[in-house]
């Protein structure tokens, strides 16, 4: 019988500060980092489908794939320890010991971890490539990386009920970090339908460097899904700061500004891109006054 997860039902906690005050706009913030100790953020949801099918089948392992800095590494391995399943993480690069704490506490938490050279690392989707690791590890349940796949978009379509507004007469938006694009996917996906007229246009941040990349993925990922008739939405490209894990001084001293009158917890990777993105577009005119915003706090890096 499958493991129940039970999680906290996300808060929608607003945000003041003088420039939103100046430019007549709202801005809440959708806690989903508060929802699960180990599976907070965005993660739980992109698991959620998966892990209860994988259960059917709970003698064997899942392998996953990630950096030494994984969100979806430290998630899945907390997520296997709860469910009772072996985990495996496929992890690109080296490995150095003493681990770093994501990887040490994947460890800890029961995950087998197995460095691989970039070059293979890119192969993850060969058949060939995959085929060499089920001769080492047996067979196993296979989890895209970043947990990405319809059973992630099924998961996360279910984030779109837990947005609340406040203003029925408020342009409505709702902005998030993306990475894969699976996250905006669902959201897209579940906006579409259950909100008909009174539907948010969908802002995704790219932590990404590469100009129409996540545009690209996002939509195919809605075209698999069947979502024909999506609600309004588009991918941010000019935020990312130099590419995923880069960062440079307008993010750093924005950061630093933001902890000053707000206790919200940001990093560079993700969270910390969505509202630097959020707060530039304010500023400068492009959200304009009456917009009613909620922005999704999807987690962040553990470090």
């Amino acid at each position: 019988m499958p493991v129940d997860i039970s999680i906290s039902t996300p808060v929608i906690e607003p945000l003041h500060c003088e420039l939103l005050s100046q430019a007549a706009v709202s801005l809440s913030v959708l806690r989903l980092d508060k929802c699960h100790p180990l599976l907070s953020g965005n993660k739980w949801y992109k698991l959620k489908y998966n892990l209860l099918e994988f259960q059917k089948q709970a003698d064997l392992p899942i392998l996953s794939f990630g950096g030494a800095y994984s969100n979806h590494l430290h998630a899945l391995a907390g997520a296997g320890k709860l469910v009772g399943m072996k985990t495996i993480g496929i992890v690109r690069g080296e490995m150095p010991e003493p681990l770093n704490p994501v990887l040490a506490y994947a460890r800890e938490q029961g995950m087998t971890l197995f460095p691989v050279s970039r070059d293979d690392y890119r192969r993850k989707q060969d058949a060939d490539f995959l085929h060499e690791l089920r001769v080492r590890f047996g067979d196993f349940h296979l989890l895209p990386e970043g947990g990405s796949n319809s059973l992630a978009i099924k998961g996360c379509a279910e984030i779109a009920s837990l947005l609340k507004w406040q203003d029925a007469d408020a342009k409505r938006l709702v902005a998030l970090c993306c990475g894969t694009g699976t996250t905006m996917a669902g959201l897209i996906s579940g906006l579409s339908k259950i909100q008909g007229d009174s539907a948010p246009e969908v802002l995704g941040v790219s932590v990404l460097k590469g100009d129409g990349y996540l545009q690209g993925e996002v939509l195919g990922q809605l075209q698999a899904c069947g979502c024909i008739d999506p609600v309004d939405w588009r991918v941010d490209d000019t935020h990312h700061c130099g590419g995923y894990a880069r960062s440079n001084p307008a993010l750093q001293l924005f950061l630093r500004e933001f902890a000053e009158f707000s206790d919200l917890p940001l990093e560079p990777v993700y969270t910390g891109k969505l509202f630097y993105a959020v707060f530039d577009l304010i500023e400068s005119g492009v959200i304009s006054a009456g917009t009613e915003i909620v922005a999704i706090h999807s987690g962040g890096i553990h470090k």
